[in-house]
């Protein structure tokens, strides 16, 4: 059997775009390195990838079309999404200044590991635009007689691109003289991230299928 090389080439180019563009994960990429640190948002971050997995899973089972065709489904899973994006903001203005962390602070985020990693699983897995997202790659530009260990291949290779990127995120926003500009700033982080939340939460409960 033959790999797909063109195909995989123009799914992975698709998906390494979408990937790029600002908006939910990535936020929570950038708010969990600078309030936090460096091991804090890669585990947010293996918690994005790790959805994509679960994403491409139920694409490949055929659920996702489902999911993307049921008004009720897709408005259920809009209005979850919106309500988590709300809490996220909520909680990001009630937090305090971001400040450089302390040896104690160190000790905390590794018992904090799980709660970074489902932070970053759910921000994606309850993103409605990620579904139709998924079910548009795979059917405009997977061939309905790849095989699925092909399109498993496929959906790994999305998980693991995601992760590479977000981990450079992670690590440049979490350079020391990186951090310390945001430090500077102060409460005005957490009111700009509360604010990007809210609007990203407006944005999915606007969400219309297609």
């Amino acid at each position: 059997m033959t790999f797909p090389w063109f195909e995989f080439a123009g799914l992975m180019l698709a998906f390494g775009i979408n990937a790029v563009i600002p908006g939910a994960d990535f936020a929570m990429v950038l708010r969990q390195s600078v309030a936090h640190d460096r091991r804090a948002a890669l585990f947010t971050s293996a918690g994005i990838a790790t959805s994509i997995l679960v994403h491409g899973t139920y694409t490949l089972l055929g659920v996702g079309v489902i999911v993307g065709q049921s008004l009720l489904f897709f408005n259920i899973l809009k209005w979850l999404g919106a309500a988590y994006l709300v809490w996220l903001a909520i909680a990001a203005l009630r937090s305090p200044p971001p400040q450089p962390p302390t040896e104690l602070d160190a000790l905390g985020a590794k018992r904090g590991d799980m709660a970074a990693f489902a932070l970053g699983f759910l921000t994606n897995l309850l993103n409605p635009k990620a579904v139709l997202f998924f079910l548009a790659l795979f059917t405009s530009l997977v061939s309905i007689h790849t095989p699925g260990e092909i399109k498993v291949i496929y959906v790994l290779s999305m998980s693991l691109m995601l992760f590479a990127w977000f981990a450079l995120v992670s690590v440049f926003f979490t350079t020391p003289s990186v951090r310390q500009g945001f430090f500077r700033v102060g409460r005005w982080f957490n009111r700009v991230t509360g604010i990007t939340f809210l609007a990203l939460a407006v944005r999915v409960a606007l969400a219309q299928q297609r």
